[in-house]
């Protein structure tokens, strides 16, 4: 991502905190229910008690308050572009790894993580036609162990210029190249499709 691209980011999350605070809001998302179907939707992948999972632009860590609300109690390790929303995080779950940075500033090893998850984080419009998304996609492979999940817009349903939206069936054909499991998920919400890729 280019430097001016990470400073719009991060002054945009900084921005949404002051308007908002901890809310569903300062992160984009419409409303923490619509947050939390994505959540199920990523977890359904498979992920029990005791796994280790990354969790690829955690915002305020919503996700491990999610699992934390539904009895798993996951190893999680999040990384956020955002200072202001790591810094949140931090308080509200203290024993959690949170860091600041995004996936390329890390020098994680192959196979760090039984799970990697990502929720919403790609939605930024970088004008790059998805490669940003792609690279992304492809790093969150090499660093699990069991398999990745991640949601983006469907650009069947969603005519947002402000956002990056996508075609369902280009991204699995992308994924197919990189796993010979992937999954496609896009019965859960009108402009939203999730995709599930599994090492075994």
């Amino acid at each position: 991502m280019q430097k001016e691209q990470r400073k719009r980011i991060i002054d945009k999350h900084r921005d949404s905190l002051t308007r908002y605070g901890h809310h569903a809001n300062a992160l984009y998302w419409s409303s923490r229910e619509i947050q939390e179907i994505r959540f199920r939707v990523l977890a359904e992948i498979g992920i029990e008690s005791g796994d280790s999972l990354l969790d690829v632009g955690c915002g305020f860590g919503d996700l491990k308050r999610w699992f934390d609300a539904q009895g798993m109690l996951v190893d999680f390790t999040g990384i956020d572009l955002s200072p202001d929303l790591i810094c949140v995080a931090q308080e509200k779950h203290p024993g959690a790894t949170l860091l600041c940075g995004e996936l390329a500033d890390f020098d994680f090893k192959p196979q760090s993580f039984d799970w990697v998850l990502l929720s919403g984080a790609l939605n930024e419009q970088l004008h790059d036609d998805g490669a940003y998304a792609r690279r992304t996609i492809a790093c969150m492979f090499e660093l699990c162990r069991n398999g990745l999940a991640f949601n983006l817009l469907d650009a069947r349903s969603l005519n947002a210029h402000d956002l990056q939206s996508f075609l369902p069936q280009e991204i699995v054909d992308y994924c197919q190249g990189l796993c010979a499991n992937v999954r496609l998920m896009d019965d859960y919400l009108d402009n939203d499709f999730t995709i599930y890729m599994r090492k075994a």
